[in-house]
């Protein structure tokens, strides 16, 4: 504080008074970019969600991009999986199965309220499964095998409603 014995006290005055105004305008800027930062930087982890995955692939719009015909989506077994955070969510997708029933396996680990359900229908058009599994109560999961439907291309539906936890399910060729 040089500025106090070689100057008069009005002019000491006056640069104390400029520097208590630049260290309130510097506090001011460096709260608002603390805040700033602090608000546009923290996810909301609130956010409802739900996904279906399906042998690898993100299942994202429904019915999926598929030409029902002489292709399908998937062939071969399907191993899924699904998470939810609350959301909900229904995709559908074909699954060529050359047989006339399918193996089905279906479990889930939900925290709370939520359902997954299943609805698979042969090439026809005929629903050959419908399950239902209801989350924070049993049992958890469900297996068995499909009604008997004609083989080709058939169409998998899995539904998520306001789902909390995270699943697994399977489909393969039965008979």
């Amino acid at each position: 504080m040089l500025y106090k014995k070689n100057t008069p006290k009005f002019l000491a005055m006056i640069i104390s008074k400029t520097n208590f105004a630049m260290i309130a305008r510097t506090l001011k800027l460096s709260t608002f970019v603390f805040a700033l930062v602090f608000f546009t930087s923290c996810s909301n982890d609130d956010d409802t969600f739900a996904n279906v995955t399906v042998n690898g692939t993100r299942v994202t719009s429904s019915p999926s991009d598929f030409v029902v015909g002489d292709r399908s989506d998937f062939n071969g077994d399907i191993d899924a999986s699904f998470t939810g955070n609350g959301g909900s969510a229904t995709r559908i997708f074909s699954w060529n199965n050359n047989l006339t029933t399918a193996d089905y396996n279906a479990d889930i680990t939900a925290t709370s309220d939520g359902s997954f359900q299943i609805i698979v229908r042969d090439s026809e058009g005929t629903i050959v499964l419908d399950r239902t599994i209801d989350g924070g109560s049993e049992p958890d999961s469900i297996d068995g095998v499909t009604a008997v439907g004609v083989s080709g291309i058939w169409t998998v539906t899995i539904e998520v409603s306001n789902f909390n936890g995270d699943g697994s399910f399977s489909l393969s060729e039965g008979d």
